[in-house]
């Protein structure tokens, strides 16, 4: 039986009683892989962070915006565990201000979504109670951000990325460090009292012939304006949330993803997977399937 097949044990506490007290919480391990993969930091000393420490993984989260600027996650496909029971209940951190986070006020009665940035099931592996904990970890409010409640292949893609990457890396360990988060720009459309990201980032970093690899891939929702000018205005007026399209999903040179966040990725922009030489319109390749992404130089 696969580690993720196995049936999650009953009798655990319930999931509010790994709540409340984070202090022992270790997050995110640079040397998972062998190789340091250092946690995304902002490139201008200006910009204020909180370091979020959870289990398995780690949020660096940027009060000014009431969400992370980056997410960093330690996955061992081997020990990943699919069967927790969760409530779906979202909570805000303890170790920060409430009003500093984007928590109830911004999802109600609309058709926004708290989309997981660190992805539910990636940090939880291991025993079944560090599992428990993990799984919970991941409905902190700091872990999640607005996005379109519209599926299709685009989002489809993005959520099994992690999936389809842990088969393609190295068979003696099926391990990933995954970081993500949405790109933050001044630009963004602001709705009740936050500005609505339009697109999300995340690169992955793995071993390939024992060696430190890396992969990364944007996903974005800014809308159609040709079509949803009018939405837009009328939205504006009412007080409806930004329009968003429907989610496109690219893989994307990892250095780009460093200009496009202003975020320091240590050693992940050259040991990219992607040729560097690729033509200026091919420079972001669109996802149609997994098949369409690059896996080897």
């Amino acid at each position: 039986m696969r580690p993720s097949d196995r049936p999650f044990p009953p009798g655990l506490p319930p999931v509010d009683a790994h709540r409340g007290a984070l202090a022992d919480r270790t997050g995110y391990d640079e040397a998972f892989l062998g190789p340091t993969v250092p946690l995304a930091l902002p490139a201008r000393a200006s910009v204020e962070t909180v370091v979020l420490p959870y289990t398995h993984f780690t949020v660096v989260f940027r009060p000014d915006r009431r969400l992370a600027a980056s997410t960093a996650v330690c996955i061992d496909g081997r020990e990943l565990l699919e069967e927790v029971p969760h409530d779906g209940t979202w909570v805000f951190d303890p170790r920060i201000p409430e009003e500093q986070q984007a928590g109830h006020e911004v999802y109600r009665n609309n058709a926004l979504e708290r989309g997981h940035l660190v992805r539910r099931l990636d940090p939880v592996w291991g025993g079944p109670a560090v599992a428990h904990r993990a799984d919970a970890d991941t409905f902190h409010f700091t872990n999640a951000a607005p996005r379109s409640d519209v599926f299709n292949q685009g989002r489809q893609l993005w959520q099994g990325l992690e999936n389809h990457l842990l088969d393609h890396a190295a068979a003696a360990d099926r391990k990933l460090a995954v970081l993500a988060g949405p790109v933050l720009q001044d630009s963004d459309p602001p709705y009740r009292g936050l500005q609505v990201p339009l697109r999300f980032w995340k690169v992955a970093a793995f071993l390939q012939d024992g060696a430190l690899a890396s992969a990364a891939y944007v996903l974005d929702q800014s809308p159609d304006l040709s079509r949803d000018a009018e939405r837009a205005l009328a939205g504006a007026i009412a007080g409806a949330p930004p329009p968003l399209g429907p989610f496109r999903t690219y893989q994307v040179p990892v250095a780009d993803v460093a200009e496009i966040t202003e975020l320091e990725l240590g050693p992940l922009p050259d040991v990219d997977v992607m040729p560097p030489s690729r033509a200026p319109e091919e420079r972001w390749r669109r996802l149609g399937s997994y098949a369409d992404a690059v896996l080897h130089p």
